[in-house]
Parts: C-alpha cells; sequence; structure tokens
C-alpha cells in the first residue's frame, strides 16, 4: 500500500526548511550534513516520518534530494519574462520565420500585380472576360432574333386571320 505525503506534512516540512536556513543563516557559520539534520529532527513536527530521524546510509548522506513539487514557485517580474522571451532563435526557427515574411511579401506583391504569376493571372482573366461578353452579346442577339421572329410570325399569323374574315 503506498503511503502519500499529506499537504499539512509538507507544510510543516517547508517551515523547518525555512527556519534551519534562517538559523544557518543567523549563525553565519556553515553547518555539516549531520548537525543540519538534527537541527530539521529537533525543530521539525512531530508529523514528520521516521525514516528522517534515521541516519542516512551510504550516498545518501552526501546526496540531498529535494521533491520538485515541494519548492515554491517563485514570481516572476514582467520584465523577466519579456527577456526570456527575446532569447535567440535556433536557425530552424529563424528559417521559419524567414520562410514566412517571404511567402507574406509574395503574397503582398501577388495582390498587387507585379509577380509573374499575377500578370498571367490577370491576362487569363481578360481573355476570359471578353469571351464571356462576347458570348453574351452574341445571346442578346439571338434573343432580339427570335423575338423579331415570333412578332413578325405573329403579324403574318394576324394577316392570315383578318384576310379570312373579309
Amino acid at each position: 500500500m503506498r503511503t502519500y505525503t499529506s499537504p499539512e506534512e509538507i507544510d510543516a516540512q517547508m517551515k523547518a526548511e525555512k527556519e534551519r536556513k534562517k538559523t544557518e543563516e543567523e549563525e553565519g557559520a556553515s553547518v555539516n550534513d549531520n548537525q543540519s539534520d538534527d537541527k530539521l529532527t529537533a525543530s521539525g513536527s512531530e508529523d514528520s516520518d521516521d525514516d528522517v530521524s534515521e541516519k542516512r546510509k551510504g550516498v545518501e548522506g552526501l546526496i540531498e534530494i529535494e521533491n520538485p513539487n515541494r519548492l515554491a514557485q517563485k514570481a516572476k517580474k514582467v520584465t523577466e519574462i519579456e527577456l526570456e522571451g527575446r532569447k535567440q532563435l535556433s536557425r530552424r526557427e529563424r528559417e521559419e520565420l524567414e520562410k514566412q515574411k517571404a511567402k507574406e511579401r509574395y503574397m503582398k506583391m501577388h495582390l498587387a500585380g507585379k509577380t509573374d504569376q499575377a500578370k498571367a493571372d490577370l491576362a487569363r482573366l481578360a481573355i476570359i472576360r471578353k469571351q464571356r461578353e462576347d458570348a453574351a452579346r452574341k445571346k442578346e442577339e439571338e434573343r432580339k432574333a427570335k423575338e423579331a421572329a415570333q412578332a413578325a410570325a405573329a403579324g403574318a399569323a394576324k394577316g392570315i386571320h383578318s384576310l379570312s374574315l373579309k
């Protein structure tokens, strides 16, 4: 069965560490690991685990391991954040930005009609527009001719009808 450290125990341990650091700073002398362990157990709360009070074996006494989840988050200032954001770009990032800017420049020139592709597109559009105008004109002429033919046929039918009545 796993046992987890409660938030209250973590807070108590953090306070004990802060007190230990304050006392070390006040004394002004460096304290070795054995004495700091003694202070930790003396000033720590009764909720701390039994294995903390045990003497560390082997290399454990030399290496101090900290739980990254116990570290207090430092508040960052806006100026620090801006400085972190202006780091040197990697080669790939720099090339990606240059590629994006070049694409934007090309699109501006293309919309202005200054590129070869834009000129070809505009020429093609002009040809298509002219063909459509011609087709619309031809369709209009055919419609007028059809109306004239229908009017002539209606007039002839009317003339035959009037002859038959006489």
